[in-house]
């Protein structure tokens, strides 16, 4: 991986029915960005089984069937080598996280990060934040993750990971609904994707956010560069692995850098 290109894979896909049909289209999906040269593909937030609250009848959490997810989704990595941002839940002691695990493209786990400003209603009724922020490194390239809401209404989890040296932020989202709604009339007429512009460009990074394809989305799956302008998206509805290479030196952090935590007393 260049220290300043890097492919990137963004799986737009439909919910699964079970977690057989989930595997089968992350494994699919997978094969697919690595054919088309991707370095790194994101997939949606709990792609596996589904996230709680959005009305869907989803299997209690088993910590055993979790693992084998993850096996299975880091072995597709390996076969495929290709690193992976993979969007699940994740049973601990102080209860359930919605994460998304970091997987290299040599199938090893680097980590995860738990969404930690969880969405009030029935999100905060399911999952627990676990109170740790973290960024990651790949062929020395670093990058963040904000798990949908956060970079939604917490610009402060974008800001914190490119004061770390993040060059792009992924965002793993469910926002929208398959059974009732509707879905912007063009792109950049909705709160959340006037939000990725915003998160890109006061930051001076690049900002990768991936959406369920659903009947009625809130938001498309986007890449937003440096400068704010889209570079790519996914129409809303429509299943895709999207697949587009970034200049990484674009991505300054200019405004991160200049960040002062002095004028923000506590």
């Amino acid at each position: 991986m260049s220290r300043n290109t890097l492919s990137i894979a963004l799986a737009a896909l439909r919910h699964p029915e079970t977690i057989l049909e989930g595997i089968e289209k992350t494994q699919a999906a997978m094969k697919v960005a690595a054919s088309k040269g991707a370095r790194i593909i994101c997939f949606p937030e709990t792609y596996i089984p589904g996230l709680r609250s959005t009305g869907r009848s989803l299997p209690r959490p088993d910590r055993s069937e979790q693992e084998h997810v993850l096996e299975v989704v880091r072995g597709a990595a390996r076969a495929h080598s290709i690193a992976t941002i993979f969007g699940m839940e994740w049973s601990t002691r102080i209860g359930l996280l919605n994460v998304a695990y970091v997987i290299s493209p040599k199938g090893r786990v680097l980590g995860y990060q738990a969404k930690n400003q969880i969405t009030p209603g029935g999100e905060s009724r399911n999952y627990v934040p676990d109170g740790k922020r973290r960024v990651f490194r790949l062929g020395g390239i670093k990058f963040g993750i904000v798990i949908c809401h956060e970079g939604w209404r917490y610009p402060e989890t974008v800001r914190w990971a490119a004061c770390r040296g993040a060059r792009i932020i992924f965002q793993p989202q469910v926002t929208g609904s398959d059974e009732k709604g509707k879905h912007p009339r063009s792109w950049g007429d909705s709160f959340y994707e006037k939000a990725m512009i915003c998160r890109a460009q006061e930051n001076a990074i690049y900002f990768a956010s991936v959406n369920n394809a659903m009947h009625f989305q809130n938001s498309a799956t986007s890449l937003i560069g440096p400068d704010g302008e889209r570079i790519a998206y996914v129409p809303y509805g429509k299943e895709q692995v999207l697949v587009h290479n970034i200049d990484l030196s674009r991505a300054t952090r200019r405004y991160a850098k200049r960040y002062d935590p002095r004028w923000y007393p506590k």
